[in-house]
């Protein structure tokens, strides 16, 4: 058997069928964008040839990660407005900054200079959201990152969109630009959130993601004063609020959900609707603690996010893992909860079925796409490495050293193959004295 790419020995986590078990000194095989073999070295096939090789020197092999809700051009604004409440930090300073500085220009730079941060950190999928996504999109291919990028909607001007009355079939148009047309790239819609966006918006925005077959996220119970403010309006939480409306599926992706009573919980596993949790951008913000353990008993699929990096401040998606578990475990004071196996999975299997991509990515097994990252095991904080749960709790995103993205190697050594990561940083740091002019 000829292959393009070869990875020998090394330490692989496969997380095939769920299972963390590790392959010492393993191998794994790709062919063109996929997986064609892995396994012990020993049952390496005799003969078989490989156009490129990485000799995997003992270092660990995994399933790319996969960051269920990001806003990645807000790489602009990392820092800008540090230390105030969600709704503060929203309508007082993210809000205006949005109207002046996000164009097309914009989004794509700093967009690019996110699927840097997310390929450095072993990221090699993301759900985007935000506006002129046609831009980020763009940037997304450019990069060689595996993404499900949704155009932003909200009822009120927004960059791009001056018209609301405009905001579906602007996410239309973007659907028709890329639908199909790029192998790593998926269109989606993301309606912003139930306090930004009317129930007729919802509807018509769930209706067009199900006539188009694409992905509807929102942002979901936040913070207790959504909560307080869809009782006060609709009454009734903002969870059950999208149940009436229909919006709940197995094709909607809710992300935070930090706020969910009883019947939240209920509502979310009865309808089959995923949930993106952030535990770093909900620190930040001090929005509260996602009830992940119960959501789980609850059998509600959960995928790991960054959120962008104005609300977290980066998109190292090993430190929401360890966030993760630690967090829940220290809520309910009980280290049981969610251990370092199921907050891996979070980040990889459970990921990719959030966003409907189970089938393709998550794990490493054969006939699945080849998205696997490397990371260098001679590390002072990963020895001794007694098995995977180690990944969850003291790895980090500075160990990646190589990034391999649908059979394509996107960094190698540390080094990104297909983009200029030096203009990329020059770029937003020009976009950055936009931003801190007194003009």
């Amino acid at each position: 058997m000829d292959y393009d790419l070869l990875i020998t020995d090394a330490t692989i986590l496969p997380l095939a069928d769920g299972r963390s078990d590790l392959i010492d000194r393993g191998y794994l095989a790709i062919k063109g964008d996929r997986i064609a073999a892995l396994g012990p070295m020993r049952e390496l096939p005799a003969g078989g040839k490989a156009r490129d090789t990485i000799d995997g020197g003992g270092n660990i092999v995994m399933p790319g990660l996969i960051n269920t809700h990001c806003h990645a051009a807000m790489t602009l604004f990392r820092g800008l407005a540090d230390d105030l409440p969600l709704m503060e930090w929203l309508n007082n300073h993210i809000f205006p900054a949005e109207a002046r500085f996000v164009n097309a220009e914009m989004v794509y730079w700093c967009t690019k200079l996110a699927a840097a941060e997310m390929i450095r950190s072993g990221t090699t999928c993301v759900a985007d959201g935000y506006f002129h996504e046609n831009a980020a999109a763009c940037a997304f291919r450019d990069t060689g990152i595996r993404a499900v990028a949704a155009q932003g909607v909200v009822d009120f001007p927004a960059p791009g969109v001056p018209d609301p009355a405009g905001n579906i079939a602007a996410v239309e148009q973007f659907i028709d630009s890329w639908q199909g047309r790029e192998p790593l790239l998926t269109p989606a819609i993301f309606c912003h959130a139930p306090y930004t966006c009317s129930p007729e918006t919802l509807q018509r925005g769930k209706e067009l993601a199900r006539r188009r077959g694409v992905p509807f996220f929102i942002h979901l119970a936040e913070t207790e004063f959504e909560v307080r403010e869809s009782l006060r309006q609709h009454g009734v939480t903002p969870t059950r609020h999208l149940y009436r409306l229909g919006i709940l599926d197995r094709h909607t992706i809710a992300a935070h959900c930090v706020w969910l009573n009883a019947e939240d919980q209920r509502l979310l596993a009865e309808t089959g609707a995923r949930v993106a949790s952030c535990p770093g951008s909900n620190m930040k913000l001090a929005a509260g603690i996602a009830p992940l353990a119960e959501l789980r008993r609850n059998g509600v699929v959960i995928g790991l996010g960054t959120d962008g990096c104005a609300s977290n401040n980066n998109l190292d998606l090993f430190e929401e893992m360890d966030l993760a578990g630690k967090l829940q475990k220290v809520q309910h004071l009980d280290p049981t909860l969610l251990p370092a196996q199921a907050a891996i999975r979070m980040a990889t299997l459970d990921g990719a079925e959030a966003l409907g991509l189970a089938g393709q990515i998550g794990s490493l097994a054969p006939g699945k796409k080849a998205d696997c990252i490397l990371l260098d095991r001679k590390q002072a904080h990963l020895t001794p490495l007694y098995g995977a749960a180690l990944l969850a709790t003291a790895a980090n995103g500075r160990d990646v050293h190589t990034a391999i993205i649908n059979g394509r190697v996107v960094m190698r050594d540390r080094r990104m193959m297909l983009f200029d990561e030096t203009e990329t940083m020059a770029r937003v740091r020009e976009l950055a004295r936009k931003v801190t002019s007194p003009t």
